[in-house]
């Protein structure tokens, strides 16, 4: 097996696994405020198969990696819920728009700790290089998904996180966007993307306190 076979592998492991847990979390805060949906569906598990999304989690975030796009991108099945269950729409819809970015987030910081304090606090210890690797990898995909997922264009989660914030005369504008949708996103990934490096690339050293 090769190493960039091998590299492949493990980016597609670590994005699948962060998407489900994207996506679990959307679910659990759906049913905190009273949306069952997603259990009845089966949704909220861990099992990545209850989730995968043959195209977004695995064929997609392959081809960007094996052709070097210079990003990574994929998504799981979307967790299902119904906004009229919630006991607020309101706030509770963005809670659950929010949830997935907030546990990537949370993920995001939690391994990049770890690799702060083996760099600042290893009293001697040292950390191997594939285990580096490894951490490494789940801090930068965690924090893709987020600086990602707050785009505010549909479906991703800023625009629900955004949207039922702003004033009734935007409207006109939310409905464009909704009707646009697929049309923007591409032109965001074709012309947009590389602009979050630098945003990626600063988060990274914010919170990890190394460069990549």
């Amino acid at each position: 097996m090769t190493l960039q076979l091998m590299d492949a592998i493990f980016y597609i492991v670590i994005l699948v696994m962060s998407v489900v847990i994207h996506e679990v979390s959307h679910g659990f805060v759906a049913e905190y405020f009273g949306d069952k949906t997603a259990r009845y569906a089966g949704r909220l598990t861990l099992n990545p198969l209850s989730h995968l999304d043959l195209f977004g989690s695995i064929i997609l975030p392959a081809f960007l990696i094996i052709s070097k796009a210079g990003f990574l991108f994929g998504w799981a099945k979307p967790v299902p819920y119904n906004p009229n269950n919630l006991s607020n729409k309101k706030w509770g819809s963005i809670a659950v728009a929010g949830a997935g970015v907030l546990a990537n987030f949370c993920l995001a910081l939690f391994f990049g700790f770890i690799l702060r304090f083996f760099t600042y606090f290893s009293f001697g210890l040292r950390m191997s290089v594939s285990f580096y690797f490894i951490i490494s990898l789940i801090v930068m995909v965690n924090l893709a998904l987020v600086i990602f997922n707050l785009v505010p264009i549909p479906p991703l989660d800023g625009s629900k996180i955004i949207f039922p914030l702003l004033p009734r005369y935007f409207d006109g504008v939310v409905r464009l966007f909704e009707q646009y949708s697929l049309f923007l996103l591409i032109i965001f990934i074709i012309f947009f993307a590389d602009f979050l490096h630098p945003i990626l690339a600063f988060a990274y050293h914010l919170i990890t306190g190394l460069v990549f």
